[in-house]
């Protein structure tokens, strides 16, 4: 279970024979313990409780104390029913980064309005400077994002995941950021103080930075237990984690999540959505993480996409599909899009190949793939051939790729091409056949 609580000091600002209920917080702690966790279908005002209620929300509110009460206000004004959820479009709200970079480090009830800019947080302070001073020489775009971490937890502090590498580095200390920059971000080599660890299944980041702006304060806590609860539900304990993180661009977007997952082939990309709320969680783990779709009307953008293309994209696959965004809105939430693929393991469906929108790999052999069309083309499947292999282990149904009518139109150009010519053929050969005699 994700912590969220702050730890509690060891001295009491009183004496302690003052009754408990007339004693005064102590400066900067906060009364986050008290609540209990929200009902999933509304804000959790647990990571919202440290923050102040009047509008607008500002990037650094102050840490102050909210009755218990305030709770449905808060989910009014900042949560999931506030005026402006739903109101912008998102495609294409996402800035172009080809990698990114998640330090573990303490929990969200801790962390600073910017976290990586604070002198008391060295560690992510240190990291996003050196990051910043190498920007120039990095092999890859990088972005820096600050994910929960606890000692004793899958993730500790310290801990470096690395997307879409899938790879994890393991206490990483304020002593070997240089040299961890130096070799795994401008190199591209193995870090050799440490040893790489290779990470499986689906990672799914919730912005859960309540200091930074009060909507992700109420919304992200509410979505991470709607999260453990579903993935619990339904058996997908060890396939899927989740975590929370810090400021991921476009508050105003909140909910905000991240999903990572790897494909059959080990290919992993970045999928960012936004307006996200608790009865959205499971339409993400069923259609994004089991069979390898953006859910289109919550998707923000791509990892290793700039916005214009992430724009023409989804713009590309409603004129493919025949929709418009507010019909594959409606079949979303109705769960009845007719290009679902079937349901795949989760962590093991794909989520693109740089230019989103695939769905899972394809079982065809090598030798029955078109060799006249781009290899990202064989990933459709035909009906038939689809029925045909529906029994060998792991096989999963193909959905139709965003541009099967091209390759449709090519094929079929071929094929005509090849039947006149040899009619052709005949003819001539016939002509020349019937003047010799």
């Amino acid at each position: 279970m994700l912590s969220i609580f702050p730890k509690l000091s060891k001295q009491f600002p009183l004496p302690p024979l003052l009754p408990r209920s007339h004693r005064a917080p102590a400066p900067g702690r906060r009364r986050l313990l008290l609540l209990p966790m929200a009902d999933p279908s509304h804000s959790s005002p647990t990571a919202a409780d440290s923050l102040l209620a009047p509008p607008p929300a500002s990037d650094a509110p102050e840490a102050a104390a909210l009755p218990a009460a305030a709770g449905p206000d808060l989910d009014a004004e900042f949560g999931f029913q506030r005026p402006e959820l739903g109101k912008e479009k998102l495609a294409g709200t996402v800035g172009f980064h080809q990698r990114h970079v998640f330090l573990c480090y303490k929990s969200p009830a801790e962390w600073p309005s910017h976290v990586e800019a604070t002198d008391s947080d060295r560690l992510p302070r240190i990291l996003a400077a050196a990051i910043k001073a190498r920007k120039s020489n990095l092999s890859k775009s990088t972005k820096l994002t600050i994910c929960e971490g606890e000692d004793g937890t899958e993730s500790s502090l310290g801990d470096v995941l690395i997307f879409p590498d899938m790879i994890r580095y393991r206490g990483l200390t304020h002593f070997d950021v240089d040299n961890f920059v130096e070799e795994v971000l401008v190199k591209d080599v193995e870090w050799l103080p440490g040893s790489p660890e290779a990470i499986k299944g689906s990672y799914v980041f919730v912005c859960a930075h309540g200091s930074r702006d009060k909507r992700c304060g109420v919304c992200g806590p509410a979505l991470i237990t709607r999260f453990k609860e579903e993935i619990e539900g339904q058996g997908l304990d060890g396939q899927v984690a989740v975590s929370a993180c810090s400021h991921v661009g476009g508050h105003k977007y909140a909910g905000n999540v991240i999903i990572f997952s790897s494909d059959a082939k080990g290919e992993v990309t970045g999928h960012w959505y936004g307006y996200v709320a608790p009865d959205d969680v499971p339409v993400l783990l069923h259609k994004h993480i089991g069979q390898g779709e953006i859910v289109d009307h919550l998707w923000r953008g791509q990892l290793g996409m700039t916005e214009e293309q992430q724009k023409k994209a989804l713009e590309l696959k409603h004129m493919t599909n025949g929709v418009t965004g507010e019909e594959s809105s409606a079949k979303e939430a109705n769960g009845t899009n007719g290009a679902a693929c079937s349901p795949a393991p989760a962590g093991g469906c794909c989520q693109g190949n740089g230019g989103g929108f695939t769905c899972c790999q394809s079982d065809q052999p090598e030798e029955k793939q078109d060799k006249s069309v781009p290899a990202e083309e064989n990933h459709k499947s035909s009906t038939a051939e689809t029925d045909k292999e529906s029994g060998k282990k792991g096989h999963m149904k193909i959905c139709q790729m965003p541009n099967w009518f091209e390759t449709w139109e090519r094929k079929d150009t071929y094929a005509t091409l090849a039947v006149v010519t040899a009619a052709a053929t005949v003819f001539v050969a016939f002509r020349i056949y019937k003047n010799a005699n």
